[in-house]
């Protein structure tokens, strides 16, 4: 007996052909099968990782404005055709930019709606306000938040787990899966009191239902294409057998593969772009910020499902050998309606934003990490912003938490803000020299450790010794040294060890960014060298 599996994966090898067909004669063929009543033509619009950039840079990119006149031109193009579209986001809205921070990310989901976006993946950076917060942001959003795999303390789950859509007799499911890291990696104030179900288990157990109740089954996440991991896109795909597109996030890349199947490795604006392809299932991702808006036009049957075409189109993008004057593509007009209003918000920011704290005589590039011991000057510099804030002897952040570099020129509220976009708090814990050595080598052992603890005041001598402070003192385990770190270290964040539950720890209260404005508050300038 021939199974449903088996029958799909036939029907798609004797449609190659005519996807062929179809590249050469456009869209004109869609009219025809969007009038089968068991074939329709959907294009599939996609974003990811908006981070706060609902207005456009200073340079003119991206911005939601333009991504809705574009947006709406494509709209207008497929339903001439008489074909569908959905639009999607692969989550990860919140946090990025201070005037959208600052306003709980108002502007980016009232702006989603006014976009007509159809429904949204929770993302790992939604929990970095309190589910309260996320309540009021779908109170403002016209379009699903969806999740299958978070659970709460009563075993129910915290979102709707997948939207049906009719389009022209055709059932389409879309799926939300988050990353199950998100318990490490997201506020631990805001994520301890939920479960974060492996994306595929969670998957493999919705898939009877699904296709049962769908002809197409679109997973729609923010987990990340790995090839190397699970809990990502590619390992989904290999995992569960049915699904016929992911539409991902969260590695803020763009997914597109060459003629060998493998991941471009720089993939450059306006270039062809084929996404990757596993276990019959297409995987898709748009970068971030809204760069890019990821066009899949598709031929969907009941039993069969083909790829027309694809593209990611820039937003606006400029090329950098032009220093930033020249457009990728033909400059796309912003809404004008939508310009409007996101005005009021960007405003709101005003002149407390613009403020010039000092300049920076090169940029502070948080990539760039010393030989050893994997500190960067921006990492360097934060961490002792801690240490004199709190007058401790050592300081440690993360990596993750540099969002941004700390470019040439003027550094103003807003830029600093975007270095460290969280509003974690600056606390400090007393530790005695067993307990820090214990502390320490617990960090060191992370699985996530990679992208390397950023430090101040921990030294390593030429015989393996750590040694304390700015005096470069061997570590007395009888001494008792201060800790300075982040709330969200505190609390256990990114794996850390928890040190809130001590009873020496204390939390100042102080958001991390007003630390380092502080250290830098009277300094007619600032270079990398320096720290």
């Amino acid at each position: 007996m021939t199974t449903q599996k088996q029958y799909r994966q036939g029907m798609r090898f004797c449609t190659t052909l005519l996807a062929t067909m179809l590249l050469w004669f456009g869209l004109a063929y869609k009219v025809h099968s969007a009038q089968d009543n068991s074939t329709i033509c959907l294009t599939l619009l996609h974003t990811n990782d908006n981070h706060g950039r609902f207005w456009h840079n200073q340079h003119g990119e991206y911005g939601m404005a333009a991504r809705k006149t574009l947006v709406e031109q494509i709209r207008a193009e497929v339903a001439a055709e008489g074909c569908y579209t959905l639009l999607l986001s692969g989550g990860d809205v919140n946090t990025g930019v201070p005037e959208s921070d600052m306003q709980d990310a108002e502007p980016d989901f009232k702006g989603m709606s006014r976009m007509g976006y159809d429904a949204m993946a929770v993302g790992n950076h939604e929990f970095d306000n309190p589910l309260e917060v996320i309540r009021k942001q779908q109170r403002w959003s016209s379009f699903d938040f969806l999740s299958a795999n978070i659970y709460d303390s009563a075993g129910e789950r915290l979102f709707k787990p997948y939207k049906i859509f009719d389009k022209g007799g055709i059932r389409v499911a879309v799926v939300g899966l988050i990353t199950q890291s998100t318990d490490k990696i997201g506020n631990p104030q805001y994520v301890k009191a939920f479960s974060f179900v492996l994306p595929e288990k969670e998957m493999g157990r919705l898939m009877p239902k699904l296709q049962e109740e769908a002809d197409l089954v679109i997973a729609l996440t923010h987990v990340g294409h790995d090839i190397h991991s699970v809990g990502t896109d590619v390992a989904l795909a290999r995992a569960v057998d049915g699904i016929d597109i992911i539409v991902g996030g969260h590695s803020q890349q763009p997914v597109c593969t060459d003629s060998r199947g493998e991941l471009v490795a720089n993939y450059q604006p306006g270039a062809p772009c084929k996404p990757d392809f596993e276990n019959n299932t297409w995987i898709m991702q748009a970068h971030e910020w809204g760069k890019y808006v990821g066009r899949a036009d598709f031929i969907i049957g009941k039993d069969a499902v083909q790829l027309v075409d694809y593209r990611l189109i820039p937003v606006n993008l400029k090329t950098p050998q032009s220093n930033k004057q020249a457009f990728v593509q033909s400059r796309i007009k912003p809404d004008e309606d939508l310009q409007a209003f996101l005005q009021k918000f960007q405003n709101k920011g005003g002149a407390a934003l613009r403020k010039v704290i000092t300049r920076a005589e090169r940029t502070f590039d948080r990539r760039d990490k010393r030989a050893f011991p994997n500190v960067s000057p921006l990492g360097s510099l934060i961490t002792r912003a801690f240490r004199e804030f709190t007058r401790a002897d050592i300081a440690i952040t993360n990596s993750g938490g540099i969002r941004d570099n700390l470019y040439k020129g003027d550094v103003t509220v807003k830029s600093l803000m975007q270095v460290m976009p969280f509003a974690n708090t600056v606390g400090y814990v007393e530790l005695d020299g067993r307990e820090l050595r214990q502390y320490l080598e617990a960090i060191a052992l992370l699985p996530r450790n990679e992208r390397g603890i950023q430090f101040s005041g921990i030294s390593l001598t030429g015989d393996g010794n750590l040694s304390i402070g700015d005096d470069k003192r061997p570590l007395d385990p009888d001494r008792v040294y201060r800790l300075a770190t982040n709330s969200f270290l505190a609390a256990g964040g990114d794996g850390y060890p928890p040190l809130l539950g001590m009873p020496t720890y204390v939390d100042s209260g102080v958001v991390d960014f007003t630390t380092v404005r502080q250290l830098l508050a009277g300094r007619e300038s600032i270079s990398p060298e320096e720290f």
